[in-house]
């Protein structure tokens, strides 16, 4: 039998026992299992699954629809589980462990409020996905969104990815592209019969180097964006003159500009080289200017929200047409991090923000 997760309990203790429960990448079962038999106990919800992807659903008939969103996977441990209660130098009081802020705080908020909110202001679709943290064919989101879509409908979306308790909204797209040289080998005793690759890789990087990248305002948000050589490669011997070297290329482009745009402006930059798109992941506009989007930001209230500079799964509810923000415990920077851990008040600010929006 599956075991049963307590949802009576506080959303900090929830995030404890969900990070305890291992669920790094391929090897999420488990805790899929527990979500699944603890939701499905609950006569308000509708539960499906698809894969290691939990979704649960009211069906009260409202007029607007809500999705919050968050993925159950993590990356490798490094001797960072089982969770603990630490102090932080400043005095707070941290919970420490793989998981706690990537992103299993903001699961234990939907998994605490998928208990409590029996008859929320909007129907609400909780959804508790697989495979986030590794190739973009198995995201656990994607699939559903390329397989069962009508799971992930809705008119606004929360995905709670770590965002300090504050909100982000939208996302940057992301660009990886190879931009290669080639040339001729020979020995390097006999330089002039070759033609260095490596050296004509001179010109890309000048380019780059050069580069000024734009701060461009979206529905009022600022975002910024960056174009940077994040690897080369080349050589074959230590007396060979090389014959193919490349400039691996990443562009996070504002969601201004669409994923071709982006494209063409790096075929654009390095015109007459060998150019070759590796990955390519449109960005999301902010989603601010839905009328559930701004009672959002009402309630939440604190700082005005905030562009998300990374690319998120936000960007995936954009292209189903659902306008959609971050909004998570946990300070990115912790993400992934070997110390990775949250503030417990930043759980309970974003659970209490809400639930003051759900339930107004």
């Amino acid at each position: 039998m599956p075991e049963l997760l307590d949802l009576t309990a506080s959303s900090i203790d929830i995030t404890r026992a969900i990070c305890d429960i291992e669920s790094v990448s391929g090897n999420e079962g488990r805790l899929a299992d527990a979500i699944e038999a603890s939701l499905a106990s609950l006569p308000h919800l509708d539960v499906v699954r698809d894969g290691d992807a939990i979704v649960a659903r009211t069906q009260l008939g409202r007029a607007r629809r809500v999705v919050i969103a968050g993925h159950i996977d993590t990356v490798p441990l490094n001797h960072n589980l089982p969770t603990e209660f630490r102090t932080a130098e400043d005095g707070t009081e941290i919970l420490w462990g793989r998981g706690t802020v990537d992103m299993k705080a903001g699961c234990a908020v939907q998994l605490k409020l998928a208990h409590d909110l029996t008859d929320p202001n909007v129907d609400v679709t909780w959804v508790f996905y697989d495979h986030e943290e590794v190739s973009d064919a198995l995201n656990g989101l994607g699939r559903l969104a390329r397989t069962r879509p009508e799971l992930l409908a809705g008119d606004f979306a929360i995905l709670g990815e770590p965002s300090g308790a504050q909100i982000e909204g939208g996302c940057n797209g992301n660009l990886r592209a190879e931009v290669r040289t080639s040339g001729k080998r020979s020995h390097s005793a006999r330089s002039w019969i070759g033609d260095n690759a490596i050296h004509k890789t001179a010109p890309i990087l000048a380019t780059l180097a050069a580069y000024e990248p734009r701060t461009v305002t979206v529905d009022g948000l600022e975002y910024r964006e960056g174009l940077n050589a994040v690897g080369i490669t080349g050589g074959i011997a230590g007396n060979v003159i090389p014959d193919e070297a490349m400039v691996h290329v990443n562009y996070r482009f504002a969601p201004s500009r669409s994923a071709d745009e982006a494209v063409a402006h790096i075929r654009e930059l390095f015109d007459g080289y060998d150019v070759q798109i590796v990955d390519l992941a449109a960005g999301a506009r902010p989603g601010l200017d839905a009328p559930l989007a701004q009672q959002f930001v009402a309630a939440v209230g604190g700082p005005a929200p905030r562009p998300k500079y990374g690319w998120t799964d936000v960007a995936r509810f954009s292209a189903l047409g659902v306008p959609a923000v971050n909004y998570g415990p946990g300070e990115p920077v912790f993400a992934h991090h070997d110390d990775e851990q949250v503030p417990v008040d930043q759980i309970t600010a974003v659970e209490d923000g809400l639930r003051r929006w759900l339930t107004a």
